[in-house]
C-alpha cells in the first residue's frame, strides 16, 4: 500500500517543495485509496485549513500529483474525481468501481494485449481501463432487502 512518505519522496525527486500545504493535501488524499472523491470536496477541505489558498493552486497540485502518479483522476458524469494511488510499486493497473457505493477494487490483469493485437502498426501511448458495476457488499445489501 502506498504511503505518504513515498509520495513525498516522489515530489522531492521531481524538485517540488515539500510545503505544509502539499503535505496536508497528501494526508487528506491518503484517506481515499479505495474510492474516488470529487475534487470539489478536496478543495473545500483545503479551504477550511488555508482560506487564502486559491482554487487554481489546489487543482494544479492535484494535477501535478496525477502526472507524478501519486493520485489517479477520472471524470465521471462531468465531475472531476481523484483518489490516492494505491500502489506506487505497480503504477500500471486497472479498477472495478462500484456505481452504488463508490468502492474501488484494483484489478491485476490488463486487457491491453488483446486490443494491441487488433492494431498492427499502431503505436499505443497510453490507456485507462475501468469496469463499472455493483460490488459484492452492495449486492448482498440488495439481496437482503
Amino acid at each position: 500500500m502506498a504511503d505518504i512518505d513515498s509520495a513525498l519522496q516522489i515530489l522531492s525527486r521531481n524538485n517540488y517543495k515539500l510545503t505544509k500545504q502539499r503535505k496536508e493535501l497528501l494526508k487528506y488524499l491518503y484517506q481515499f485509496q479505495s474510492e474516488y472523491i470529487n475534487v470539489s470536496q478536496v478543495d473545500e477541505f483545503m479551504h477550511q485549513l488555508y482560506p487564502k489558498m486559491s482554487h487554481n493552486t489546489i487543482y494544479r497540485n492535484i494535477r501535478d500529483f496525477d502526472r507524478l502518479g501519486i493520485v489517479e483522476m477520472q471524470t465521471r458524469q462531468g465531475v472531476l474525481q481523484v483518489k490516492y494511488q494505491c500502489d506506487f510499486d505497480h503504477f500500471h493497473h486497472h479498477h472495478f468501481i462500484c456505481t452504488n457505493c463508490g468502492k474501488v477494487r484494483e484489478l491485476d490483469e490488463c486487457p491491453m494485449e488483446q486490443f494491441a493485437r487488433q492494431l498492427p502498426g499502431y503505436r499505443i501511448t497510453g490507456h485507462r481501463f475501468e469496469i463499472y458495476g455493483i460490488c459484492d457488499e452492495c449486492m448482498q445489501k440488495f439481496k437482503n432487502r
